[in-house]
């Protein structure tokens, strides 16, 4: 069922175990929404209606700047969130675009629907709350790695860190991802398989 990656990764998260009513109420808040590879949940420009807990599939998301270059921010994969935050939480019109990398299984959930599961159900307050620490203390890493390390140190951390993206996105968005040129990334990549 469509719910129960849902259900577990709440459960894991909080460290709490959700009644059939718990499960019930959350079920009915998340809809269901199947998006085909390469199809978007987002596009600049719009509001973000809703965030997503991805079942299963890959997306990316990214903005385009004024000259037609793409510059990845996000990967998310199965059990991962995705939206555009600021828009989603604000009701701004978005930046960014957000693609689907594989066919994939979206549970849909609404600011409003949001809101009333963080008072309603103790799992899922407690889940938000750590994926929101997780978030901010991952989101600051990333602005460590972007000033200060180097081209090289950033794909070997995210080797380490994130093995699966190498395996699942093509060479020039894991690129554009660490901002550098693919064939920057080309030359470490054979450095890296030299050694």
């Amino acid at each position: 069922m469509m719910y129960e990656a849902l259900f577990n990764y709440l459960e894991e998260k909080s460290g709490l175990s959700l009644d059939a009513e718990e499960k019930a109420l959350i079920a009915s808040k998340f809809k269901h929404k199947h998006f085909r590879r390469r199809q978007y949940m987002l596009q600049e420009g719009d509001v973000a209606r809703y965030t997503g807990f991805i079942v299963k599939g890959a997306a990316r998301m990214f903005s385009v700047d004024e000259k037609g270059n793409e510059h990845v921010v996000r990967f998310a994969l199965e059990n991962w969130w995705i939206s555009d935050l600021e828009s989603f939480y604000h009701l701004t019109p978005t930046r960014y675009h957000i693609e689907m990398m594989e066919d994939t299984d979206l549970l849909l959930i609404t600011n409003q629907d949001m809101q009333e599961l963080l008072d309603k159900s103790p799992a899922f307050d407690l889940t938000v709350k750590m994926q929101n620490k997780y978030t901010s203390a991952a989101t600051q890493k990333r602005i460590h790695a972007a000033i200060s390390m180097t081209a090289e140190e950033r794909y070997h951390d995210l080797v380490k860190t994130y093995p699966q993206f190498i395996q699942r996105f093509p060479q020039n968005m894991i690129a554009s991802y660490l901002g550098i040129s693919p064939e920057t990334l080309s030359r470490i990549r054979n450095h890296a398989k030299r050694r």
